[in-house]
């Protein structure tokens, strides 16, 4: 039996590539001779580094940068042997970085980010892959951009630090020091979600409470982020702020079309061309996907969903095995899924849950593949007896 087990990270418990070796040990419990491949997932949000480093072979490097507030942290980013590169901004600007009463979203910027990207360009890449996801940032990019050389003037012309709380004083840019490698390297950007810059549906309203805005404090970085969208277009001729995923990892991903000439493409669908997931899946009986929490969310264009849908046009089953199942998880199942599960198998914290992930995931994907085997012989049995 040929299985692919190509699951996401589970928040704040396992890495994709922890999670996948979980499911395989309960597989293998049951079926010690099936032929097992584990294919981590990601969608441009944390984790994406750790899910592709083996699978890509790419070398696996740290800096010294600083995080959303400033504070010094280490981050990595992969540098691969053909002078490309994929920089992961939640490692330098993740919202995981900073406990929940540290979080301020009016002055966690993206410079850290920049300071990765500097590394990277010192090397000699001549392509660089962004991610956009999980951020602690609502900025625009103006902290990336500021580490590459634009600096920020207010009406009196002084400068001006690149936060957020600036962004709505920024009266002029000067771009007389921009890193003149940028022209040089052909730049792609990639992310889970396709919001535009401002707006009901825009980084502010969307994904500014989660880190840690207040309604007042969204729309005012609603309304700031409109003002550098529209100084941008004056340097750029052209809003790039209404595009599709613009306003991901808080209007990172804006900066990065506008100012770097970036190509941004969905996630999920770009890692699973990287790692061949369609080639694994042509020669495949079952596949075993997942995520922490599955829910609607899920179907509006995650890793699970990304290889749902491949796995459908392959006509290969997949089933979901997730920390929790949430609201809407069934939508999944009109997609092509066609089972899922929950690790929680009795009454149990949060904390115990996270902690014990990996074993409810081995017990799980044992039970589970016992149900589905044995399923699938009665069925060919009673076709066989019609």
């Amino acid at each position: 039996m040929k299985i692919i087990i190509a699951p996401d990270s589970f928040k704040e418990s396992l890495s994709a590539q922890e999670v996948a070796q979980a499911i395989a040990r309960g597989i293998h419990q049951e079926i010690p001779h099936a032929q097992i491949t584990m294919l981590p997932m990601a969608d441009g949000g944390e984790g994406t580094l750790d899910a592709l480093a083996q699978t890509l072979q790419g070398e696996l490097r740290h800096a010294n940068v600083v995080d959303a507030l400033g504070r010094p942290c280490q981050a990595k980013w992969l540098r691969f042997a053909h002078d490309s590169a994929m920089i992961e901004m939640a490692s330098a600007a993740g919202l995981d970085q900073l406990e929940p009463q540290d979080r301020n979203v009016l002055i966690a910027n993206t410079y850290g980010v920049g300071l990765l990207i500097l590394q990277a360009l010192d090397t000699g890449v001549r392509e660089i892959t962004l991610t956009a996801g999980g951020s602690a940032t609502n900025d625009a990019g103006i902290g990336m951009l500021y580490a590459l050389g634009m600096r920020f003037l207010d009406a009196q012309n002084t400068e001006l630090t690149p936060t957020p709380q600036n962004l709505s004083k920024i009266a002029a840019l000067d771009l007389s020091a921009m890193d003149s490698r940028i022209t040089d390297v052909q730049w792609r950007i990639i992310t889970d979600v396709s919001n535009p810059l401002c707006g009901p549906q825009g980084a502010s309203a969307i994904f500014g409470p989660q880190k840690g805005a207040t309604p007042t404090q969204v729309d005012a970085l609603d309304a700031s982020l409109g003002h550098f969208a529209k100084l941008t277009a004056q340097h750029r001729g052209h809003d790039f702020s209404t595009q599709p995923g613009a306003g991901a990892a808080g209007g990172f991903a804006f900066a990065a079309l506008a100012w770097l000439n970036a190509e941004l493409q969905a996630g999920a669908s770009w890692i699973a061309d990287q790692i061949r997931l369609d080639d694994y899946l042509s020669q495949a009986d079952l596949v075993i996907t997942g995520e922490g929490r599955l829910d609607a969310q899920t179907a509006q264009g995650k890793a699970p969903l990304e290889v749902i849908l491949r796995a459908r046009s392959k006509r290969v089953p997949v089933i979901a095995m997730a920390g929790t199942l949430g609201v809407g998880y069934q939508d999944l199942y009109q997609h092509g899924l066609l089972a899922a599960y929950s690790l929680v198998n009795g009454p149990m914290t949060l904390e115990q849950a996270l902690a014990n992930a990996s074993k409810l995931l081995e017990a799980q994907a044992r039970d589970v593949i016992r149900t589905f085997t044995y399923s699938a012989i009665a069925l060919s049995g009673r076709r066989s007896d019609e």
